[in-house]
């Protein structure tokens, strides 16, 4: 197969968290080093990420999203990500509400779109988180108590460390290190039954604006220790942003609404 020369995509972003979102016919379009190239903010494009859209893989599925992060790695699942795509698909079928399936690596996700010109807010099902167990880890002279949990991606959590994001800079390569593929990384403030504060270290990133299954597992996790509600809508507010998360009690059954939006086109040399 001959590589092209010239790659068209479109910048989206969803809190912040922004990706080229790239329409191809299959996953092996870029290499990781085309990857890098691209989402270099000083040489490249710039991006968190790109985000392939390829043909759907299940039956009933509008597209597959398949999510490749600034170093070239491939994670499993992107929350801010799949938001882009929906819109990115709802503007291709000049669509203003509409809802499909979008397959991903972690599987396939519901979305719905509420779109007003290039913007949109999106309601995502995003699986059910998976609680993975508790670890400690010393940090200086403290010694961090971390939730697991999985979105179809690794998260470890935790809970009013009074940590600030130079801390978490260090904190977040060193832990994410003791996974053999590496976990994001969240530390969460409380501020109400209802609302948390959330900094995040993304695998194969570093510290971003927003992570929407980062949002989602610390949802999750909180839940589980009694320090928001089930069944009902809590905003974790980002750096980027807020998202609002909703756990079910049941099944851990994880919606997520936020926000997305198309930035700009154009065309790049992949030489």
């Amino acid at each position: 197969m001959t590589e092209p020369t010239n790659l068209r995509f479109a910048k989206y972003e969803g809190l912040g968290n922004d990706f080229l979102i790239v329409d191809a016919p299959n996953d092996a379009l870029l290499d990781a080093a085309q990857v890098a190239k691209l989402c270099d903010r000083h040489f490249g494009v710039g991006g968190d990420g790109v985000l392939l859209v390829t043909p759907p893989t299940s039956l009933g599925a509008r597209a597959t999203m398949v999510v490749l992060n600034a170093d070239g790695s491939r994670p499993e699942m992107c929350g801010n990500g799949l938001r882009c795509v929906a819109l990115h698909l709802a503007l291709q079928d000049r669509a203003q509400a509409v809802s499909f399936i979008v397959d991903t690596d972690a599987g396939p996700r519901l979305v719905a779109v509420e779109r007003s010109d290039k913007s949109a807010s999106i309601s995502v099902g995003m699986g059910r988180g998976l609680p993975e167990g508790e670890l400690e880890h010393a940090f200086g002279a403290a010694k961090l108590a971390f939730s697991r949990v999985s979105m179809g991606n690794p998260h470890a959590i935790t809970f009013d460390a009074g940590l600030d994001e130079r801390a978490l800079d260090e904190l977040g390569p060193a832990l994410s290190a003791q996974f053999p593929a590496g976990s994001n990384i969240e530390l969460v403030t409380t501020r109400s039954e209802r609302v948390l504060d959330l900094l995040v270290w993304e695998r194969g990133v570093g510290r971003t604006l927003a992570c929407g299954t980062g949002a989602c597992a610390v949802v999750v996790a909180a839940a589980r220790q009694g320090r928001v509600p089930f069944d009902s809508e809590v905003e974790v507010r980002l750096p980027g942003g807020p998202l609002h998360i909703t756990v079910t009690r049941e099944t851990l059954d994880v919606t997520m609404r936020g926000p997305a939006r198309r930035v700009f086109s154009g065309e790049v040399s992949l030489t």
